[in-house]
């Protein structure tokens, strides 16, 4: 089987080719590296550098003939779409659309879209939140990701595009780049290695669903062979404050740094949490790494990185 990966250098993308070449697989990955690095890439797959906007898209398709697409390029930074709504959009739905043309264009048979379950239902007022709940973004990366789900449902309708839409609770891990646009458990790692104070926009109260890379790879593959289509939660149905979190990994890093709260940011929910009821009965999914176990692994390889 021959699968193309969008951001397929980032550290969610990366582990999936990773899984995928070690299946035995043909792997193109596209990535501009704007976040995502070079080191991570597969030896063994096929890279562009290019960017999901770029007319070169088409002729990659043309040429390697992918079947199956994983969509993982996004400007994912919910801070910068508030800041940037028409540059977020550009590459988030317009790029998005690239990609969804090609695929029409050169029979890929289906999509997997990486969506977003934190920023997609908004503050919900059920905690864990199903894939029923009404989506209500708070921000315009929500909104986007979003308007992409309707496109990836008229292209099913219009084209027969088949798809699988997996909205990603936050996840974390090795690779995570904790520069710019990164979750909270990559800067700390950071900021706590290099003996600076971490900043927590709002009281820390704040709560998300965290989910650890390795089970979202699993979600990934378990949707493939099972070929699965349509809009799946991936998450724990578990809600950590930040708090918590720096915490857990000052002890695990063993540092004495201490935090320092800053303003609230626009566009970030005060709760997010998200049922994985669905995807269990319907993928045999749940995730195998519980957060102390993910936080374990995630800070010793911050570590390993920053004395290499």
């Amino acid at each position: 089987m021959k699968y193309l990966i969008t951001g397929g250098a980032g550290f969610i993308g990366s582990r999936l080719a990773d899984e995928l070449v070690e299946r035995g697989n043909e792997v193109v990955i596209i990535d501009n590296l704007s976040t995502g690095k070079k080191e991570n890439l597969n030896a063994k797959a096929i890279f562009y550098n290019a960017d999901i906007q770029s007319p070169q898209i088409s002729e990659i398709f043309k040429k390697e003939k992918p079947e199956i697409v994983f969509h993982y390029a996004a400007q994912i930074d919910v801070r910068k779409s508030v800041e940037s709504p028409v540059e977020s959009a550009k590459t988030n739905i317009l790029g998005s659309l690239n990609i969804l043309e090609n695929c029409r264009k050169f029979g890929v048979k289906k999509i997997v879209f990486a969506s977003t379950g934190g920023a997609i239902y908004g503050d919900a007022d059920i905690i864990p939140t199903p894939e029923t709940y009404k989506e209500e973004p708070v921000s315009p990366y929500g909104i986007e990701k979003l308007a992409v789900e309707k496109y990836l449902d008229f292209y099913k309708r219009e084209y027969n595009l088949d798809y699988l839409i997996l909205r990603l609770a936050n996840v974390y891990g090795p690779r995570q780049n904790s520069k710019g646009e990164a979750g909270v458990i990559a800067i700390f790692c950071d900021k706590i290695l290099a003996g600076e104070q971490p900043i927590i926009n709002g009281d820390g109260k704040q709560t998300r669903d965290f989910v650890f890379v390795e089970d979202v790879v699993k979600a990934n593959i378990l949707g493939i062979e099972k070929n699965i289509s349509g809009t799946f939660n991936v998450g724990t149905a578990k809600e950590t404050d930040i708090d918590a979190i720096f915490q857990k990994l000052q002890k695990l890093l063993g540092s004495k740094s201490e935090k320092k709260y800053g303003p609230e940011k626009k566009g970030e929910q005060k709760r997010s949490c998200l049922s994985f009821e669905k995807i269990r009965k319907e993928f045999g999914w749940e995730s195998k790494y519980n957060l102390d176990q993910g936080l374990e692994l995630t800070a010793n390889w911050f570590r390993k990185a920053k004395f290499q």
